[in-house]
C-alpha cells in the first residue's frame, strides 16, 4: 500500500455550465472528485487528500491534505462558477501545500482536472513540470471539456516534463452517455502502475461507484481483514434485522385477520340486539296506539250525549229524598220556583202579543211582511184567542195565594 498525499485542482471555471456531460461538466467532475478522495482515504488509512479550485477570484485552497473524507466531501459543496482556469497558479500552490505536509514521508501527488482551455505558453509549462519532477512530484492529468489541438498539445508537454517512470498520467475523456467517474475507473489514475499504483483504491472505487467486485463486500479480507470481518458482521446484523421485521410482519397480518373476525361476530351480535330492541320499540308503540285508542273513544262517548247524562244526575238525585228529607224538600222547591219562572215567561210573552201596536211595528219591520195581508191577521187574531184564557188563568189565584 502506497503512502501518499495528495492534492486536487478543480476547475469551477465558466465553461463548466456546459452540459456535454451528465448533468454538467460541474457536477461531472465534483462525482469525479469524490470517487478519487474516497479511493485515496480507504487504499491506506494514513493517506490525506487537500482540494483547491484554480478559478474565480483566484487560486483558493479549500481544505488541505486530511484524511477526513467527511471534511473533504464537505467542501464540495456551495462552489461558485466563473473567471478563467489558471493552471500553472494552481499547480504551484498545490505543490507548496504538499511541501507543508506534517508526513514527510507521503509520496506527492497532485491531480488536475482541466475541462477549460489552457493559455499559458507551453514552455512555462514545461519549466512547471521540471519543478515538479525535481521536487519528487507525481502528476496526473484529466483533460475533457474543450477540445483543441493547442490544449491537448500543452497538457502532453507538461506530463512529458513532470513524468518519472510512469509515475504521471494523462487521460483525455470526451463527452459521451459515459460518466465521467465511471471512465476514470479503468484509468492508470486508478489501477496505477505497478509501483506507485493501488489495486485497492480501483476495487474501492468500483464498489462505490456501484461496481462488481470479485470479493465478498468489494474488499479483499487479505489486504484488510478487519475492514471485511466489519462489513461481514454488518450484514447479517442486517439480516437478522430483516428477518425479525418480516417475522414482526406476518404476527401482525395475523392479528388483524382475528381482529377482523372478531369484529365481524362483534357486527353479527350488534345487529340481533338492534333487532330486538327495534321489536320491543315496536310493541311498546302498539300498546301506545291502544291505550290511545281507547283514550278517545271514552272521551267521544262523554260527549256524545251531554243530556242524557244530565238526565241521569237527574235521576240519581231523585232518589236521595228517601234518605234525607231536608233535601227533599229543598227539590221540591226548586221545581216550584222553576214553574213559577216559567209561567211568568209565558204571562209575559202573552202580554207581548195582546199588545196589536207592539206586534204591528214588529211586523212592519220584517222585510216581505205586510201587516195588512188577511192570513197574517188572521194568524195574530188566533194568537190573541190563544193568550187570553192563558191571562185568565194566571189572574185566578193559586192554592198557596188562598192560603
Amino acid at each position: 500500500m502506497v503512502l501518499e498525499a495528495t492534492m486536487i485542482c478543480i476547475d469551477n471555471s465558466e465553461w463548466m455550465r456546459n452540459g456535454d456531460y451528465n448533468p454538467s461538466r460541474f457536477q461531472a467532475q465534483a462525482d469525479a472528485v469524490n470517487l478519487i478522495c474516497g479511493a485515496k482515504t480507504q487504499s491506506n488509512p494514513e493517506n490525506t487528500v487537500g482540494v483547491l479550485t484554480m478559478a474565480g477570484k483566484g487560486v483558493r485552497v479549500l481544505v488541505t491534505p486530511t484524511s477526513d473524507l467527511g471534511k473533504i466531501l464537505a467542501c464540495m459543496h456551495g462552489l461558485e462558477i466563473g473567471g478563467e482556469m489558471n493552471l500553472a497558479a494552481g499547480i504551484q500552490v498545490a505543490q507548496l501545500a504538499l511541501k507543508h505536509r506534517q508526513n514527510k514521508k507521503q509520496q506527492q501527488r497532485i491531480v488536475v482536472f482541466a475541462g477549460s482551455p489552457v493559455k499559458h505558453e507551453k514552455k512555462m509549462l514545461e519549466m512547471i513540470g521540471r519543478k515538479l519532477k525535481k521536487n519528487s512530484v507525481a502528476l496526473d492529468i484529466i483533460n475533457f471539456g474543450e477540445e483543441d489541438e493547442g490544449k491537448t498539445e500543452k497538457l502532453e508537454a507538461l506530463l512529458a516534463a513532470v513524468n518519472n517512470n510512469d509515475s504521471s498520467h494523462i487521460v483525455s475523456v470526451p463527452p459521451g452517455p459515459n460518466a465521467l467517474s465511471d471512465v476514470l475507473i479503468s484509468t492508470p489514475i486508478f489501477t496505477g502502475d505497478g509501483e506507485g499504483g493501488s489495486g485497492f483504491a480501483a476495487a474501492a472505487a468500483a464498489a462505490a461507484a456501484g461496481g462488481v467486485s470479485g470479493y465478498e463486500f468489494g474488499v479483499d479480507p487479505n489486504l484488510d481483514p478487519e475492514l471485511a470481518l466489519a462489513l461481514r458482521v454488518s450484514m447479517e446484523e442486517e439480516r437478522a434485522r430483516q428477518e425479525a421485521a418480516a417475522k414482526k410482519a406476518a404476527e401482525e397480518a395475523a392479528n388483524q385477520e382475528k381482529g377482523g373476525e372478531t369484529s365481524s361476530q362483534d357486527a353479527t351480535m350488534t345487529e340481533r340486539a338492534s333487532a330486538a330492541t327495534s321489536e320491543a320499540e315496536n310493541k311498546t308503540i302498539d300498546l301506545m296506539d291502544d291505550e290511545n285508542a281507547l283514550l278517545q273513544q271514552a272521551l267521544a262517548m262523554s260527549m256524545d250525549d251531554p243530556v242524557s247524562s244530565h238526565d241521569v244526575k237527574d235521576t240519581d238525585m231523585s232518589e236521595a229524598p228517601a234518605d234525607d228529607p231536608d233535601l227533599a224538600l229543598a227539590l221540591q222547591l226548586s221545581v216550584a220556583d222553576g214553574t213559577k219562572d216559567s209561567g211568568s215567561q209565558s204571562s209575559d210573552m202573552s202580554k207581548l202579543l195582546a199588545d196589536q201596536s207592539f206586534v204591528s211595528s214588529i211586523l212592519a219591520s220584517l222585510p216581505g211582511v205586510d201587516p195588512n195581508d188577511p192570513s197574517v191577521k188572521d194568524l195574530l187574531a188566533s194568537m190573541q184567542n190563544q193568550s187570553e184564557p192563558e191571562k185568565k188563568n194566571d189572574d185566578k189565584p193559586s192554592d198557596e195565594e188562598k192560603k
